[in-house]
């Protein structure tokens, strides 16, 4: 990597940290334990509760848990009682949206199934179009499975491939790093290829290792899904494998990225344009695997608008979900903004459509 490479991608990371010290002296982040969630209700986060004429929404009164704007209204339909439980209050830099609204010039698609552009250190949405609509995420499920691992895992541990990890455990089409049983690596390298190569056989190993099952991943990934306030989430598998009951919604995957970029590991490994594993095999002998990002920004396939620096992001296919993709940016003054595609027709549309609402970036 060249030196001025090196350079524009340690600014990047300082400029995001600074956004993230920002928002950090907003608030006290909870940490998704129980004794975390007391504290914050102590400390006189209020919350009212006004039934909407006819029962059709909500408002919530967030109090100091929101800088300014203090009452939004949230549809029923969309969030449920779910949304007003203790582990499950707004932060202050999370954006909110009940509804679509449209603050950029946008010339894209309105036939995808949902997109929108947050502004992450703004916390405001830019656009949003059906970021409510549960939809299949396909490999968008590996962010969170990222997270997980991320927060529960060293990144050194050395991980031992299981047999439900086996690349032969999968359908042919599936996504995968070539990981054989018995294979050893560390969960770093783990993480490259779950979120680079988008391996749904590094997502396994990952989750096996961390929860001992995938059953018991899956768990700790619904769980950690409503601590985001991710309420209309239902994961069913590590990686994003269609299954009728694995939804998610845009505006839920901009939760748990939003989280996601938080951590400096997550950002580093979703900027790197390739990475050599290093993997042990049963046998003893050291093999090496190439794994590139999977999106089409980082290939040099699509290049984005003027301006507009795609940092990384995640994308998803099925024939189910469509084409998908979740992106941290940013614009021509180093400001961070989310943007999310899903159920898009094509790859083609999906770049598109990428593309238009970067231009409102």
């Amino acid at each position: 990597m060249s030196n001025q490479r090196e350079e524009e991608i340690l600014r990047r990371r300082e400029r995001i940290k600074k956004s993230k010290e920002r928002r950090r002296r907003n608030q006290s982040r909870k940490t998704g334990e129980k004794k975390s969630r007391r504290k914050l209700i102590a400390a006189g986060v209020s919350i009212a509760l006004i039934t909407a004429a006819g029962g059709a929404g909500y408002t919530v009164v967030m109090g100091n848990a929101q800088k300014k704007a203090e009452v939004w209204s949230y549809e029923k339909e969309h969030y449920g009682e779910n949304v007003l439980l203790s582990e499950g209050l707004a932060a202050t830099n999370l954006c909110v949206s009940a509804d679509d609204k449209n603050e950029i010039s946008y010339d894209g698609s309105t036939d995808v199934h949902a997109a929108g552009l947050f502004d992450v250190d703004g916390a405001s949405v830019r656009y949003s179009n059906r970021i409510h609509d549960r939809l299949y995420p396909a490999s968008t499920t590996k962010i969170l499975t990222a997270l997980i691992a991320l927060e529960r895992g060293n990144l050194s541990d050395v991980v031992t491939v299981g047999k439900n990890a086996d690349v032969s455990s999968f359908p042919v089409d599936a996504s995968l790093c070539g990981l054989h049983e018995g294979d050893q690596l560390t969960l770093e390298t783990l993480l490259y290829g779950l979120l680079l190569s988008s391996g749904n056989d590094a997502a396994t190993a990952i989750a096996e290792y961390i929860s001992g099952s995938e059953e018991a991943f899956v768990e700790e990934m619904n769980d950690r899904a409503k601590e985001l306030m991710a309420v209309n989430t239902h994961f069913m598998n590590p990686h994003g494998l269609h299954d009728e009951n694995h939804y998610t919604t845009a505006y839920d995957l901009y939760l748990i990225f939003q989280n996601c970029i938080q951590n400096e590991a997550f950002l580093k490994i979703i900027e790197t344009k390739s990475y050599t594993a290093s993997i042990t095999q049963a046998d003893g002998n050291v093999r090496t695997e190439d794994w590139a990002p999977t999106n089409y920004y980082a290939k040099g396939i699509v290049s984005a608008p003027d301006g507009v620096t795609v940092l990384g992001g995640k994308t998803g296919t099925t024939g189910e979900a469509g084409y998908c993709l979740i992106l941290l940016n940013e614009n021509v003054a180093g400001h961070p903004y989310i943007s999310i595609v899903m159920g898009a027709g094509s790859r083609a549309l999906l770049y598109e459509d990428m593309n238009a609402l970067l231009d409102g970036a």
